[in-house]
């Protein structure tokens, strides 16, 4: 059996473990982090308009703008660009509110590469660890002489340590990522909905 010290002393000496537990602050920290910001840029792209299209009615058009630029979600951004511009012509102001979609799809794309890089690495890592711990078990047997669990169970529970805290990394990270991703999809289908909508309401002023 392996007491208390004696896993607070392979963590230590682990360098295997070292990079996982830096992972997995990283992993918790962009969690959080784009959690946060995925969290304010959604919106309702309808209620939005629902305003916007009151404010325009009894022409108030730069209470409008202000209304949508104080508005956190990346639809209310994309609507205000498109009102900022709406005395442009139509193909102009296309153009304008794909590439203000395009800018806020990368806001919110920002930092997502580091959850799926460290969902696709931190397995081989703890892979890495689990050889490395091998490696340890059968020195320590052959610096023996004899047999015996003792001998080998120090890298043996190293081996299987950094093999699970590979995991414990890697899951939540590709399933965060692809929850986040998900997201994005769907904030994205919405700023593309309200630019259209937005378009035919200012041509139909």
């Amino acid at each position: 059996m392996l007491g208390d010290n004696s896993v607070l002393v392979m963590l230590k000496d682990s360098f295997t473990l070292i990079i996982l537990g830096f992972c997995s602050v990283l992993n918790i920290t962009f969690m959080i982090e784009r959690w946060w910001t995925i969290r304010r840029a959604q919106g309702s792209g309808d209620a939005i308009l629902t305003h916007v299209h009151k404010f325009l009615q009894e022409g108030k058009a730069e209470a409008a703008q202000q209304y949508c630029h104080k508005h956190p979600s990346a639809v209310g951004q994309v609507i205000y660009y498109g009102l900022l511009h709406a005395s442009r012509p139509r193909k102009d102001l296309d153009e304008l509110l794909a590439s203000k979609r395009l800018e806020e799809r990368l806001k919110l794309e920002r930092y997502l590469g580091v959850l799926g890089t460290l969902g696709n690495i931190a397995p081989f890592i703890g892979l890495f660890g689990t050889v490395v711990g091998i490696i340890k078990a059968f020195r320590d047997l052959a610096l023996s002489g004899g047999g015996g669990p003792a001998v080998v169970a120090r890298g043996i529970a190293e081996a299987l340590v950094a093999t699970a805290g590979g995991l414990v990394v890697a899951i939540p990270a590709v399933i965060i990522y692809n929850y986040f991703m998900r997201k994005v999809k769907t904030i994205s289908v919405e700023m593309e909905v309200a630019s259209i909508r937005l378009m035919v309401m200012l041509g139909s002023k």
